[in-house]
């Protein structure tokens, strides 16, 4: 029951076979049998159980709100929730329990959702790893699949599970071990520069970062509020179109959110691909890139021109001044945001009050760890007098000529560009920390951030398995509010792919675990 989609989970919800009081048990009693993974902060099981009885009353009734009515979703711990707390993973907000609930969390409400509890990640959103946050590092299901483990042992000739296990991407690694490992049928992640499509594609899952404005970004706590958007991850395409069409729209609390109304789509099953035209960015082939990854790439490049479609080889040619270009405005942003973190307003505040100025410095060095004030003195440089024309406004300058690039290659006729998510499928924890933050971001953000610079939407769909039994996802980048349009391809390429569903290995029924589809014939 647990592993069937968020559809198929709310037509069972309506015809009665399940009831949602019985579903929202089901997914406490899997998150506390997974509590290891350490996905959740918070799990909010006294409220999500009432939630759970109104939306049964609800169904009693045949007053049902809409198809997530009475569905288990989980929120990323950086969105503001009435009376649950936020905490954002870092010292500064531990305790702290915010007085309403972000728009998005407050649609999902509105339309019966049961919310299930808050999830990990790096500290204030800031990581690739979702291993920097205060309550520890998330680990990847898949550490623990059939899939995985079979490859390792013979690799390896040794099952160690507490050495070997890996990694969720970040920073909504909690978000998308949660859906991965089917404690719930959505949840709500962040994506400032790829933290909700890199987790994506390490978990196996889908992840969609709407169009900058489609959705509302109040009562997320920012941090680069010109590029941060909610994403959403769910286990297909169909379902994150479902989610989308609740949260789309425009919130007057949150003044960069479009004024055009937004209208709910089914997602087609079928498209005509000669009608197509998929561009293949050439810079992306960038160093480090695996060869499997690359070897995937180009056989999905096949599969859509074998299909009719007409795919071109195009070029985005600022891509390579990209990642410096998002860390300058980034951390820019960054040292503005963390400002209001003071020890005054809310938050950590320091026992050190010899003066203002003592409690201030003290507050920061508690509240915040290494990774965050990094961040802040590197943003606070490049907004020195001095650096202010050299650093930020050239990067912004810079900024403006990627977004170009992209309108240039979609005035050319190019529907959707196709191309990697990561540079390889996820590692182990005890590798991933052998690099600092900053050098694992620069490297895990290459192909994601310029999509969240131009404010475009982007998509990471689950594509096939390494020969290490883990996923490997790829990216389409679609036009801006043409989130139709990119998710019809995306649905079209997953119903190709057949992308294989994880079998957790030794925390499921075995006989209810089956593999659909060992791996398309076209992607072995």
């Amino acid at each position: 029951m647990l592993r069937v989609s968020l559809r198929e989970i709310s037509a069972a919800l309506k015809e009665g076979r399940v009831s949602p009081t019985e579903l929202c048990q089901r997914c406490l009693s899997f998150i506390k049998a997974t509590k290891f993974l350490n996905a959740y902060i918070t799990v909010a099981e006294e409220t999500a159980l009432k939630q759970a009885e109104e939306s049964e009353e609800r169904y009693r009734r045949g007053q049902i709100l809409g198809d997530l009515d009475g569905i288990p979703v989980a929120v990323k711990d950086n969105f503001s929730t009435a009376g649950i707390e936020t905490t954002c993973a870092s010292n500064m907000l531990k305790g702290y329990i915010p007085p309403y609930n972000a728009t998005v969390v407050k649609k999902l409400l509105d339309q019966g959702a049961v919310l299930l509890g808050k999830t990990n990640l790096d500290e204030f959103a800031m990581g690739s790893g979702s291993t920097d946050g205060i309550f520890g590092p998330v680990r990847n299901p898949w550490s623990y699949s059939k899939q995985y483990r079979e490859k390792s042992v013979q690799n390896s000739h040794t099952e160690n599970e507490d050495s070997n296990w890996l990694v969720t991407g970040g920073s909504s690694g909690g978000s998308a071990a949660a859906v991965s490992s089917f404690t719930c049928f959505a949840a709500l992640g962040s994506d400032t520069g790829g933290s909700t499509r890199n987790p994506a594609a390490h978990c196996g899952v889908v992840g969609l970062k709407p169009t900058y404005g489609l959705i509302s970004r109040h009562g997320l706590i920012p941090l680069v509020n010109s590029m941060d958007v909610a994403g959403i991850l769910t286990r297909c395409v169909d379902d994150a179109a479902i989610v989308l069409g609740v949260l789309a729209g425009h919130d007057p609390k949150d003044s960069t959110t479009v004024q055009d109304p937004f209208k709910p789509f089914e997602l087609t099953s079928f498209i005509d691909a000669s009608k197509l035209c998929i561009g293949i960015p050439k810079e992306y082939h960038a160093p480090g890139l695996s060869s499997e990854t690359v070897a995937l790439w180009s056989k999905a490049a096949d599969l859509f021109e074998n299909a009719g479609a007409k795919v071109i080889e195009v070029s985005l040619p600022h891509t390579r001044y990209s990642i410096i270009c998002y860390h300058v405005l980034c951390t820019a942003e960054v040292a503005s945001n963390m400002a209001r973190f003071d020890g005054l307003e809310y938050g950590h505040r320091s026992s050190m009050d010899k003066s203002t100025e003592v409690m201030y410095a003290a507050t920061r060095r508690e509240g915040f760890n290494d990774v965050v004030r990094g961040r802040i003195l590197s943003g606070n440089y490049f907004l020195l007098k001095q650096n202010y024309e050299t650093y930020f406004v050239k990067a912004q300058k810079v900024r403006r000529l990627i977004a170009n690039d992209f309108v240039n290659v979609f005035r050319s006729g190019i529907d959707v560009l196709l191309t990697p998510t990561t540079l390889s499928d996820t590692i182990p924890y005890v590798e991933f920390i052998k690099e600092d933050n900053r050098t694992r971001s620069a490297q895990d953000d290459i192909f994601t951030q310029a999509a969240n610079m131009a404010g475009l939407p982007a998509i990471t769909v689950p594509t096939a398995l390494s020969e290490k039994g883990l996923p490997i996802g790829l990216q389409f980048i679609g036009r801006a509010f043409q989130e139709q349009q990119l998710l019809t391809v995306a649905k079209w390429f997953e119903k190709q792919v057949e992308f294989p569903m994880i079998q957790l290995h030794g925390l499921m029924d075995h006989g209810h675990t089956v593999c659909q589809h060992q791996k398309s014939a076209f992607f072995s």
